[in-house]
């Protein structure tokens, strides 16, 4: 049951329910095509069918791959009975690319932490999965474009969420390498390519991926402190992961270099960044904030553990990460509920609601608007970056 909440909430109840209508009539009304388009972020209508089966089949594909490679390492490796390698190489697979972090063992990834046959194929799997479906659908199209036309064109949104996750996992690495180094309770104890290795697994599982092959308990503040950072920004726009997303991130970025720099617009790639873009980002990001501190706030008057630990619990709730210093089970039901009411509000993003039923419009306006810019609308509450896909602002944002 849980390996199936897993693949469905990874998939979007948005876009599993329209997907199970085209598989059963081969047909999808309008309505129906606007409500995976927002999840999706795609923007054509006519485009949806294609998003849809598109999205499955990747899913699929990259799981499937994962599982036969996991299964037959349990089976060979560990020498287990055939349906429980199968098993737990799948299990393992769906809940590595929706980014849940379920394990089947007590201590998750632990006993795995010096075979890289087993956490990297895990690792890949949370990765693409955070990079989110319009990234990787994107990948494959221009993929084959390239094959065709010997040209390759990203989207503004591809290169930024495809260089942000990068950055982020290589200073990841990097700063948990140097400050678990020595600790004996986590890196310590291993060889430096070891150490190296589970650095980077640390760093991508940080992105809201949940699993942990040291323990997470014995790290320093510092590294706790890290791992919140990385948690509280998350992955891709309309992926697995949660966060406020690295595109918000990148954003943000871009808002600083330009007022650090005096510069009067704020630009990525050389694309100058729309207004309404930047407030976006900046309510995201403030709304984000918000809700941690109230959370650390409220879990901090009924728990006595230290604030770093506390912390680490609010950001990771809100991430839907699942990584834990082993305080969710010390806290009372007051404190749980808050957890969960954090990990319910991070699911859906912070401002999935407030912009849609918020924003003023005139009764005229509303009629006028149409289908598809009502899918640009909605599929923007979500990500800093899906704008409206047929607006330039200046000469600069992206229309492809």
């Amino acid at each position: 049951m849980i390996l199936a909440l897993i693949q469905v909430g990874g998939f979007g109840i948005m876009t599993m329910a329209p997907l199970l209508a085209l598989l059963v009539s081969g047909k999808l009304r309008l309505r129906m095509q606007l409500t995976p388009a927002a999840e999706t972020k795609s923007f054509g209508i006519g485009d949806v069918r294609r998003v849809l089966i598109g999205v499955a089949g990747t899913t699929l594909a990259v799981e499937l791959v994962v599982e036969g490679w996991l299964a037959l390492r349990f089976r060979f490796g560990y020498d287990r009975p055939i349906a429980e390698s199968a098993y737990s190489g799948l299990f393992h697979a769906v809940s590595a690319f929706n980014n849940a972090g379920f394990g089947l063992n007590v201590d998750s990834l632990i006993p795995y932490a010096q075979d890289p046959w087993v956490t990297l194929p895990i690792a890949l799997a949370v990765i693409l999965g955070g990079l989110a479906f319009p990234v990787l659908l994107e990948l494959l199209r221009h993929r084959t474009r390239r094959r065709l036309t010997g040209r390759r064109t990203w989207t503004l949104h591809t290169r930024m969420t495809l260089l942000t996750t990068l950055v982020l996992l290589l200073v990841g690495t990097v700063l948990t390498c140097l400050l678990e180094w020595t600790n004996p309770g986590t890196l310590g104890r291993f060889g430096w390519d070891e150490k190296v290795l589970n650095g980077f697994l640390h760093s991508a599982m940080g992105r809201t991926a949940g699993f942990n092959a040291v323990d997470i308990g014995a790290m320093r503040a510092s590294t706790l402190l890290m791992t919140c950072t990385l948690m509280f920004i998350g992955g891709g726009s309309a992926g697995t992961a949660g966060g406020i997303k690295v595109t918000t991130f990148a954003v943000l970025a871009a808002a600083i270099r330009a007022e650090v720099r005096g510069e009067p617009n704020s630009t990525v790639m050389g694309r100058r960044l729309a207004p309404h873009v930047l407030r976006q980002a900046l309510t995201v990001a403030l709304l984000a904030v918000g809700l941690v501190i109230g959370a650390t706030l409220a879990l901090l008057n009924v728990s006595s553990a230290p604030m770093e630990a506390v912390l680490f619990e609010a950001v990771s709730a809100f991430g839907t990460v699942g990584l834990s210093t082993g305080l969710t089970a010390d806290f009372p039901d007051s404190g749980q509920l808050v957890l969960i009411l954090l990990m319910f509000v991070g699911r859906l993003g912070p401002v999935t609601s407030p912009p849609t039923f918020w924003r003023r419009t005139s009764p005229t306006s509303g009629r006028r608007r149409s289908a598809a810019s009502t899918v640009r609308s909605w599929s923007g509450s979500g990500s800093t970056t899906s704008c409206c896909r047929s607006t330039r602002w200046a000469s600069g944002w992206p229309t492809s």
